[in-house]
C-alpha cells in the first residue's frame, strides 16, 4: 500500500511556491507590461498587446539612448569577463605553490567581498581625483585642454568591477584546483612536454569548461553592476546606472522595455554559457572513450 502524503509536504511546497513567486514575480510584472499597447500605462489591466514599446525604446528617441548606453555595458563587460577568467587562472595556478605574502595577496582580494560595495568605489574615485589632480600639477603637458578626468569606462570604472568579479573568479579556481589530478601533469612531464605544454594541452582543456563558468561570473556582475559602478563611471553611464536613474521620473512602460531587454541579455548569457559547458564536457567524454577504445 502507498502512504499518502503529509500535511507538512504541502504547507512545505506552497511555502516554496510561494518563495518563486515573491523571487520572479516582479520580473514576470515587468516583462508583461513591456508589452503594453501604445496606449497602455505603468499597471495591470493591460491595455492591448504589441511591440510599440520596444520600438520606442531602439528609436534612439525615448526617454535614454539605449544603443550608447547598451554598448558602454556591453564592452565593459566583455573585457571585465575577458580579464576575470585570465587573471583568476593565473592566481589559481599560482597559488598552487607557496610564496611569500601568499596568505595577505589572499585576505586582500577577497576584502571587496566584504567591504560595502559603495565604500570601494569611493575610494576609487577618491584614488582618480588625487591622480587626475597631481596631473594637472606636475604633468600639464601630457593632457588637453579639454581633459578634465582620467575616469572612464576602461580606467576607474574596469577596475571597481575588477575588485567585484576576481575574488569569485579566484575563488572558484581554487575549488578546481583542490581537486585536480596532479598526476596528469606529471604524466605530461615525463613524456618531455614543456611547462606551457602541459597546461596547453593538458591542464587547460580539463578546467575550459570551468573557466566557461569563470566568465559567466565576470560578466553577469558586471553587467548588472549599479553600486560600484556609480562613482567611478565618469561623465557616461552604464546601462545599469540609466536604468536606475529613469525609475523616478519615467510615466511610459517604455522602462519595462528596458529593463527586459536588460534582463534578456543575462539569461542570453547563462544560456550560452551553458550550453558551451555542457559540449565541451561532451567533447571531453568522447575524446576519453576514443582513447580509452584506442587503448583497446
Amino acid at each position: 500500500m502507498r502512504e499518502g502524503r503529509s500535511a507538512s509536504f504541502y504547507w512545505l511546497a506552497a511555502f516554496f511556491v510561494a518563495f518563486v513567486l515573491f523571487l520572479y514575480g516582479p520580473m514576470i510584472a515587468i516583462v508583461l507590461l513591456s508589452f503594453q499597447g501604445p496606449t497602455g500605462g505603468m499597471t495591470f489591466p493591460m491595455n492591448g498587446v504589441s511591440l510599440h514599446w520596444f520600438g520606442k525604446l531602439w528609436s534612439g528617441g525615448g526617454i535614454v539612448d539605449i544603443k550608447s548606453a547598451f554598448s558602454r555595458s556591453l564592452q565593459l563587460g566583455l573585457v571585465v569577463m575577458a580579464l576575470t577568467v585570465v587573471l583568476s587562472t593565473l592566481a589559481g595556478l599560482a597559488f598552487r605553490k607557496k610564496f611569500f605574502g601568499q596568505n595577505l595577496l589572499f585576505y586582500v582580494t577577497v576584502a571587496s567581498l566584504i567591504v560595502p560595495s559603495i565604500v570601494t568605489s569611493l575610494g576609487i574615485a577618491l584614488q582618480f581625483r588625487i591622480f587626475d589632480d597631481a596631473i594637472k600639477a606636475y604633468a600639464p603637458a601630457f593632457i588637453s585642454d579639454e581633459w578634465t578626468t582620467g575616469m572612464g569606462l576602461f580606467s576607474s570604472a574596469l577596475g571597481a568591477h575588477l575588485t567585484w568579479t576576481l575574488p569569485f573568479g579566484l575563488l572558484i579556481m581554487f575549488a578546481i584546483f583542490n581537486r585536480f589530478d596532479g598526476r596528469f601533469e606529471e604524466a605530461a612531464r615525463d613524456l618531455g612536454a614543456t611547462p606551457w605544454q602541459t597546461f596547453r594541452h593538458v591542464v587547460l582543456p580539463i578546467i575550459l569548461p570551468s573557466l566557461v563558468g569563470v566568465g559567466l561570473f565576470g560578466f553577469t556582475l558586471s553587467w548588472d553592476e549599479i553600486a560600484r559602478s556609480s562613482q567611478t563611471i565618469g561623465e557616461k553611464n552604464t546601462l545599469p546606472l540609466e536604468l536606475q536613474a529613469l525609475t523616478t521620473t519615467v510615466t511610459t512602460p517604455e522602462i519595462y522595455a528596458l529593463g527586459t531587454v536588460t534582463t534578456g541579455v543575462s539569461f542570453l548569457v547563462i544560456g550560452i554559457a551553458l550550453a558551451s559547458i555542457l559540449l565541451l564536457r561532451a567533447r571531453q567524454a568522447k575524446q576519453g572513450s576514443d582513447a580509452g577504445k584506442g587503448m583497446l
